[in-house]
């Protein structure tokens, strides 16, 4: 098993730094905190420097820190998939120790060592319901990763979009597709892309600026349904914070009705994607009926929550047994953008 990263950074001599601001550093900071670490600056990517300060430290340059500490110990505290994001961040790496520190996007669970011991059954019997060899070593990595912080393990088992469509995720040109959390509409744009016949699409979005936009990006599309609510596990109204963007999440904000698989699928459906920001065990629940009646292929983020890695496929298991699951990540670091695929 791969050394805890946490407990390695508190062996480590050398500054530790962090590499970009935001919630995302937040989190890290407190997990740091926690275990008695301290850093030493935050940097980040030259054209956003400003004259600004992050928990009490002047934000700077990498060549800056660089300069100032020589060799150092950074965490990257940030999300992309961008590729040139990405090559600078290998560029970094090849230069510095770096970490990506695995904290969840929604609950304070952290995939330390402790916690993958007291889940060993658990992970080991969603380890042997993968049906393809890929699947069981991109598992193994992720959790190598979460563990290690460690970038070479998503290197490792990272895939292109493009890869379960072209080997296990055939769509036919009468999908009922329903999209949870369709965001602007870039996932429906890509579904539309592969599938130019379709019977239906319903795109659920509960975020009204991302919602106005879902609507302008699709206005061109025929058997087109928009809904602007959250997706739960009743039928009702629920607080939604509206940050405009793909941090908007249940929570502290504006009433906003909440809608159930169930109910709004009620025709049955034939594919499902969910990314609803750490409520797709909600959106299970309220798709029972569905799932049991209708099958559906499903694509479910599995990565907002350190126990989403275990509790999606046991809760899908728990409605039907005879699905073949499959994991894969596309490229991102950290482990975002990592699905369980239900077929």
């Amino acid at each position: 098993m791969e050394q805890d990263l946490w407990r390695y950074l508190k062996t480590v001599r050398k500054p530790i730094v962090l590499y970009g601001m935001g919630n995302g550093a937040d989190k890290i900071i407190k997990v740091l905190k926690d275990f008695g670490i301290e850093i030493s600056g935050v940097f980040a990517t030259d054209g956003f420097v400003r004259d600004k300060y992050f928990h009490g430290f002047k934000l700077s340059s990498y060549s800056e820190l660089k300069e100032k500490f020589g060799e150092m110990t950074v965490l990257l505290s940030f999300g992309s998939g961008r590729e040139e994001v990405l090559s600078n961040i290998r560029r970094i790496s090849a230069e510095q120790e770096l970490y990506a520190p695995d904290v969840p996007v929604y609950g304070g669970t952290l995939f330390t060592s402790e916690y993958a011991n007291a889940n060993k059954e658990a992970l080991s019997n969603v380890y042997n319901r993968l049906y393809d060899d890929k699947s069981k070593e991109t598992f193994e990595n992720i959790i190598r990763y979460k563990l290690s912080g460690k970038l070479d393990s998503l290197y490792e088992c990272e895939i292109r979009e493009d890869e379960p469509y072209g080997s296990f995720l055939k769509l036919s040109d009468n999908e009922s597709y329903l999209d949870l959390g369709a965001y602007t509409g870039d996932t429906v744009a890509d579904f539309v892309r592969r599938v130019k016949t379709y019977k239906s699409i319903t795109a659920v979005e509960p975020d009204k600026k991302s919602f106005k936009k879902l609507l302008s990006n699709t206005a061109e599309l025929n058997s087109f349904k928009a809904v602007n609510a959250c997706v739960s596990d009743y039928i009702g109204m629920s607080e939604f914070a509206m940050r405009g963007g793909r941090n908007s999440s249940v929570g502290d904000g504006e009433q906003i009705p909440a809608v159930t698989v169930d109910e709004i699928a009620k025709d049955g459906v034939s594919f499902i994607k969910a990314d609803v920001e750490g409520e797709e065990i909600k959106a299970i629940k309220g798709a029972e009926n569905t799932i049991l009646k209708h099958r559906p292929k499903m694509q479910l983020a599995c990565y907002h929550k350190t126990e989403d890695l275990i509790a999606i496929p046991h809760a899908i298991c728990g409605i039907r047994k005879d699905y073949r699951l499959y994991i894969r990540h596309f490229p991102c670091v950290p482990a975002w953008d990592t699905n369980y695929f239900f077929i």
